[in-house]
């Protein structure tokens, strides 16, 4: 992947599980991470006594965090309902020049903040809770 703009990193909804992605909110900060477990068999004949892995196997999990404003009440309120209510919904991640990785998420974790003289932000996170899928470009 070459060198891209932060800002073309998207997160976008599909609040009515019709199919429909929308932008929920102004990120200013996001990041995307992909994590597998690993399953240990090492036993005691085990070549040299390095650790062996059994291959295919272990949960695998995908995490979003972000920070910005919401770009409407609606959108605000939507996130708000979701958290409060522990909805799963589907959720894009768009990288441009990477791909879309798409499936079901639940907001985690919500947090807001803001100075006296600034703008009220926030920031989420959500965890993967099912089978996501990965369209290269």
């Amino acid at each position: 992947m070459t060198a891209q703009k932060g800002r073309d990193l998207l997160l976008k909804l599909d609040s009515d599980g019709s199919g429909t992605f929308e932008t929920i909110a102004g990120l200013r900060t996001h990041s995307l991470s992909f994590n597998a477990q690993s399953v240990d068999i090492t036993h005691q004949e085990s070549a040299g006594a390095w650790r062996e892995l059994l291959a295919g196997a272990g949960v695998k999990s995908a995490n979003i965090r972000g920070a910005g404003i919401f770009k409407d009440a609606a959108s605000d309120a939507k996130v708000r309902e979701y958290f409060f209510n522990s909805t799963i919904r589907n959720w894009q991640i768009i990288m441009p020049q990477f791909g879309i990785v798409s499936g079901p998420f639940q907001i985690i974790s919500l947090e807001f903040s803001g100075e006296h003289d600034g703008e009220l932000t926030f920031e989420l996170a959500l965890e993967s809770a099912g089978q996501l899928t990965f369209a290269g470009v």
